[in-house]
């Protein structure tokens, strides 16, 4: 059993990641290829699903190359959700991908939103959910109306890990976890799907996560083995960087920053997400909109690289001058869902040095961690002592430390800093039969560094600033909704040649 090895991929919202994993959780290769996001209209960002397939292509040509996937027993996949690709017959992209943090379809959002109570919600998904514009609801809804004739000409709305699986195995499918606030632990809801004409009829059928759906294609490098379905990267993440046993709390950090608690109990709680147990373990969770691409924002701004942010930061305390730095550059999600939302920065002075602005947003991005995991410990009824973690946003050692200290509690970070594709890689491993159980599968595969403790005498300071944050976003919702209409009416006459 030791020389077997399990390969995870992820279709990650700046990247592919590939990695092989020994059984032990030892990384044999990894391998990265980065693909453009382009924002051609306000509201609208998206991918080219080729993209994501040419990636994946030299991804397992880096891997054939060093003999790597000689070994490999099974194949899982993971991907960015809510973005959502509208195929044709032949499984071919009619139109860009609409990513995740795509914001067109606010409008159809809140028509679907309206239309549903709280008591549905609560009994379809266990917690009031909201339909937002990353619904794949009010996707489909825009869509028909907006672009009516790719409407009639799609086949399929899937997932980018769906489409890559067709493209793996020839397979259509996709999984419960994946498809929010469209299954629950009996299928599709068909009052859902009902809302939106034709839903129904462009849905992949679905199977568990761990399901064996295919095997590589002949003649390509995956050939003959098994490929599962797997499912979203928030829950892969998750599960992949420690949330497999009840009342554990976990944070990853990326593009955006995902807290999840596994807890077997529900208290419903507004902007939490609960997904349907999986293998015995289920994940209450909650995507913010903005983590790392806010610090990646403030770097192509000030015109300096990520480390260089940190470098500042770890060279210069906070101050008095440190202003307040609200992440919410496009949007909320967790815990708000408000995509009118829009980044502030509070209490700026004329002295305000660069490392006062970086050490803002790292710290921006730290609080809207902390209002998530306030929510998350009302809709499980766990308040962890510690949190495992893992992610791109715990490399830099001050912004792990900035995060410790606001969260106020410590954080162990994965050696194979990796969630999403242990996660992956452990699905994988379950559907080919090498673990027993879910749970056996990730302890094995995961291991951590000794946790960062936090600093006490920093407590106060970051209990009050919280409180400031929240009361700031308030503040600061109606002027944001003024602000977007008058980008809006501005747009529309730019468009008319007014």
């Amino acid at each position: 059993m030791g020389f077997e090895t399990i390969l995870g991929i992820d279709v990650g919202t700046t990247s592919v990641k590939g990695i092989v994993l020994g059984v032990d959780g030892s990384k044999h290769v990894a391998f990265v290829a980065t693909y453009p996001t382009s924002r051609p209209a306000m509201s609208r960002v998206e991918q080219n699903p080729q993209d994501w397939l040419a990636r994946i292509d030299a991804t397992l040509a880096d891997f054939t190359a060093q003999g790597s996937l000689a070994g490999v027993q099974a194949v899982g996949l993971t991907s960015q959700v809510n973005t959502h690709v509208f195929l044709d017959v032949e499984a071919r992209p009619l139109i860009p991908a609409i990513t995740w943090a795509d914001t067109r379809a606010a409008a159809e959002a809140a028509e679907l939103d309206a239309r549903l109570t709280v008591a549905q919600k609560i009994a379809w998904w266990g917690a009031p959910m909201p339909i937002d514009a990353s619904h794949a609801l009010a996707r489909m809804l825009w869509v028909s109306r907006h672009q009516p004739e790719i409407w009639e000409r799609t086949r399929w709305v899937v997932l980018p890990k769906d489409y890559c699986l067709h493209h793996l195995t020839g397979t259509m499918a996709t999984d419960p976890q994946s498809n929010i606030g469209l299954t629950n632990r009996e299928g599709y809801i068909a009052e859902v799907l009902a809302l939106v004409s034709g839903a129904a009829e462009r849905m992949a059928p679905l199977a568990a996560p761990q399901a064996v759906m295919g095997q590589g294609r002949t003649g390509g490098p995956l050939a003959g083995l098994p490929v599962v379905t797997g499912t979203m990267d928030g829950w892969c993440a998750l599960y992949g960087a420690g949330g497999s046993a009840e009342g554990a709390g976990v944070h990853v950090s990326g593009t955006s920053e995902v807290l999840g608690i596994a807890s077997a109990t529900v208290h419903p709680t507004p902007g939490v997400i609960v997904f349907d147990e999986l293998a015995g373990l289920r994940l209450h969770a909650g995507p913010t909109q903005a983590g790392g691409a806010a610090l990646a924002w403030f770097c192509s701004w000030a015109g300096i690289s990520a480390e260089a942010a940190s470098d500042l930061v770890s060279a210069h305390p906070r101050t008095p001058l440190t202003p307040l730095f609200l992440p919410q550059l496009q949007g909320e999600r967790a815990p708000l869902w408000d995509p009118s939302l829009r980044g502030v920065l509070l209490g700026m002075d004329s002295a305000s040095s660069l490392p006062d602005l970086a050490r803002a947003v790292m710290e921006g991005v730290a609080l809207s961690a902390c209002h998530v995991i306030g929510a998350l410990e009302a809709s499980s009824g766990h308040r962890p002592a510690m949190l495992t973690c893992g992610g791109g946003g715990f490399r830099s050692p001050i912004l792990l430390q900035i995060k410790v200290d606001v969260l106020g509690r410590p954080l162990a970070r994965l050696s194979v800093n990796e969630p999403g594709l242990i996660g992956a890689a452990a699905l994988a491993a379950l559907g080919a039969g090498l673990f027993p159980d879910l749970r056996s599968a990730q302890q094995s595969l995961a291991r951590f560094e000794p946790p960062v403790a936090p600093d006490p005498a920093k407590r106060t300071l970051y209990d009050d600033l919280f409180g400031i944050y929240k009361d700031a976003i308030t503040a600061n919702a109606a002027l944001n909704t003024r602000l977007l209409t008058l980008a809006s009416h501005q747009s529309d006459e730019a468009e008319n040649g007014s």
